[in-house]
């Protein structure tokens, strides 16, 4: 049985960010699905289906889902790394972006990490998954435009069709 419609996982809790992610990936990719998780419990509750073709991950995530009784649990900063380890003890293998509005990020311990350094990292750790990590900014295209040519690259996009 061959599978015709892409399936794109976009993790992300802040739904400001997240309505504009959707907004370009409905644009770039009329023809997939978009499915929703907003902390790293309900990602890896959907990778766990084995239907996802992409991922679009946000770095810093709750534990679990907010709601009006739950709070989230503890918020990861590191969140979307936990995400991608996940994935490589499972063996779940999808192309992933990492979109982060952050520039900057606090270890446990207190030092600190620029995005490009967080960035040389998450490539070494995890080449097999990881096409880009980006940074988003609502008022700048930059993110836009890097995003379309990963998702082009990775047969995404109506252009690779």
């Amino acid at each position: 049985m061959t599978k015709i419609e892409t399936s794109i996982l976009l993790v992300e809790d802040e739904a400001p960010k997240r309505r504009h992610i959707e907004k370009l990936l409905s644009e770039l990719t009329p023809h997939a699905t978009l499915r929703f998780a907003r902390s790293v419990n309900s990602a890896l509750d959907l990778l766990e289906t084995n239907e996802i073709d992409l991922v679009i991950l946000d770095m810093s995530l709750p534990t679990f889902d907010v709601g009006e009784r739950e709070r989230g649990g503890r918020p990861q900063g590191f969140g979307g790394t936990e995400v991608l380890r996940h994935m490589a003890m499972a063996e779940i293998i999808r192309p992933t972006v990492v979109i982060t509005g952050y520039e900057g990020f606090v270890r446990e311990g207190g030092s600190t990490v620029d995005l490009a350094q967080l960035r040389s990292e998450l490539i070494d750790e995890f080449p097999e998954v990881l096409r880009a990590v980006l940074h988003y900014n609502s008022t700048f295209d930059e993110w836009k435009t890097v995003l379309a040519s990963t998702l082009n690259e990775a047969g995404i996009t109506r252009d690779s069709q």
